[in-house]
């Protein structure tokens, strides 16, 4: 996809962080994007933004759309389609975390997690794969480096990272005899409001939003005999301890 000019994307959990970062990135080069949020003023707020911010350079729209739901996903691309006539990529971003001891982590946070975290990277897919089949397009989604490394307090967050990680990969042996490009991105200390954060010039050390859009860009760009299936991203100095 050297031209991304008129390309169409749908972006889950688009509204701020990573995801917000990735659109406006995507924007910048002239497409067409749909962000989701579990709620429309979410989408809405976002939608506005990222306009301002990028002088309509390209086209958003923001939708209402849990990833949770294989039904509230066929209605996103369904919607995709019908107002820009195409979908060229899906970014599987939606995701949030619970941290806890096993003693404590609760059966509600549990499956908060693997039915946002990878239930919604399956139903996103599921939703959307005839129409990359036909566009020939591209599946992302943002697992963390989580996804190949345990800690305490994580046992939830890292199965649902695990299984993205893993979900992806046998998802691009699958779609790549379509002609269907899949990546997993695993990103290290992002700053973003995750898990109740707040960024600051104290956090300039982290991986900030707009690198992993400019990293989308990058991947869409690349020739396409060549497939990058599984990147770890990391800042590169963290302060010192």
């Amino acid at each position: 996809m050297k031209d991304l000019k008129g390309k169409v994307a749908l972006i889950t959990g688009g509204t701020k962080g990573i995801g917000f970062g990735v659109a406006e990135a995507l924007l910048n080069e002239g497409l067409k994007v749909i962000i989701t949020s579990r709620t429309k003023e979410s989408a809405d707020k976002a939608a506005k933004d990222l306009a301002s911010k990028t002088n309509g350079v390209g086209s958003v729209i923001g939708i209402q759309a849990d990833v949770r739901q294989l039904e509230s996903q066929e209605a996103a691309v369904k919607q995709a389609l019908s107002t820009f006539g195409q979908l060229d990529m899906v970014i599987a971003n939606a995701g949030l975390g619970h941290f806890a001891s096993i003693e404590d982590l609760t059966i509600e946070q549990w499956n908060d997690m693997i039915d946002t975290n990878l239930t919604g990277a399956f139903n996103s897919i599921k939703a959307s794969v005839k129409a990359l089949k036909e566009s020939k397009g591209y599946y992302i989604t943002i697992s963390s480096l989580a996804g190949a490394n345990f800690f305490a307090n994580g046992s939830a967050y890292n199965a649902s990272k695990f299984g993205v990680t893993g979900f992806t990969q046998a998802v691009m042996l699958d779609l790549r005899k379509y002609g269907v490009k899949v990546t997993t991105i695993m990103p290290g200390s992002v700053s973003t409001h995750f898990n109740g954060n707040t960024p600051s010039d104290e956090q300039a050390w982290k991986i900030q939003s707009e690198d992993i859009g400019e990293l989308v860009v990058d991947l869409l760009k690349m020739n396409p005999r060549t497939l990058p299936s599984k990147i770890e991203v990391r800042p590169t100095t963290p302060p010192s301890k």
